[in-house]
């Protein structure tokens, strides 16, 4: 059998390149190519470094423990679409998050997230922040082009009329947190700044607010960074401080000797079980404290 390719940081670092900055594909491969010795060996590294939807979800669609369905909801110039769950027994009603996507949009693996917030006694509700361009397409490299191409302001909008959607929601209790992933953490900590309705905000290796603004700032934050994630922890500094010297309630944990985007199980050479697993164990039990 042969050996599987080895990836390394520098890999990985290009990947981050071409995905969040401005390295073409035909750049990443050139650079790739360079870096595992042969376009062959290239070729075979990238589905390592990518989300695969072929994974499999932690939880099935057809879970009999969930209730899901695809919705839509007043948005900010026309109707959001989002993935809304909820747990299929509950005594009364519950705690709501919004889970926020990566880059990618409103994908399989984000549905696999909310339904595994829903496992967790909450109203979990995936918005496509795409909507206003039609919704997330298959090909993610196009996903990618469309969330750059969103206007941020009305981006932000369509975050806090999600959140008022889901305060008002009949199986909510009206206290509504946000989750976010890459993309989505930067959302989550705009999402803070402009809405003090929002009652707990955790964002997964997010963009940092801007320091002039974190005054705005009204609900407690839980803020997960990768330590080998060397472009967004640039902003960790300023954004703690800021934080700190306004008041705010939040709690900031690096998680040493793993990449961005470490909690998404679908990306085989990011992806890292010890660090996801106790992230999400922080991040269940700051939410159920902040939204009970």
């Amino acid at each position: 059998m042969q050996d599987q390719p080895k990836i390394t940081q520098a890999m990985i670092d290009a990947y981050d390149e071409y995905t969040h900055l401005t390295l073409d594909r035909r750049a990443f491969m050139n650079k790739l190519t360079k870096l595992a010795g042969s376009g062959a060996a290239a070729a075979a590294i990238v589905p390592m470094l990518a989300a695969s939807t072929a994974r499999a979800a932690m939880v099935a669609e057809d879970d009999a423990r969930v209730v899901a369905e695809d919705i839509t909801y007043p948005g900010d110039g026309g109707d959001m679409m989002g993935y809304l769950v909820r747990p299929a027994e509950a005594d009364g009603k519950l705690p709501a998050v919004i889970v926020i996507h990566e880059n990618r949009g409103l994908n399989s693996h984000i549905r696999d997230v909310a339904r595994r917030m829903a496992l967790e006694g909450f109203v979990a509700l995936a918005p496509d922040f795409l909507s206003p361009s039609g919704g997330t397409p298959e090909d993610e490299d196009k996903a990618r082009e469309m969330i750059g191409a969103l206007d941020s302001g009305q981006t932000v909008r369509n975050a806090t009329l999600t959140q008022a959607f889901l305060a008002g929601h009949d199986a909510s209790n009206g206290n509504v947190g946000a989750i976010g992933f890459c993309w989505g953490g930067g959302l989550v900590n705009q999402l803070a700044v402009n809405d003090p309705e929002l009652d707990a905000g955790v964002a997964y290796y997010g963009r940092q607010a801007d320091a002039a603004q974190v005054s705005k700032i009204e609900a407690p934050l839980l803020l997960h960074y990768a330590g080998l994630d060397e472009r967004i922890n640039a902003g960790i500094d300023a954004y703690r401080g800021a934080l700190e010297e306004a008041g705010k309630s939040f709690t900031i944990h690096v998680y040493e000797g793993v990449n961005h985007a470490f909690n998404n199980d679908t990306s085989e050479a990011r992806y890292d079980k010890e660090a996801a697993d106790l992230a999400w164990e922080r991040t269940v039990a700051f939410l159920k404290e902040n939204l009970a």
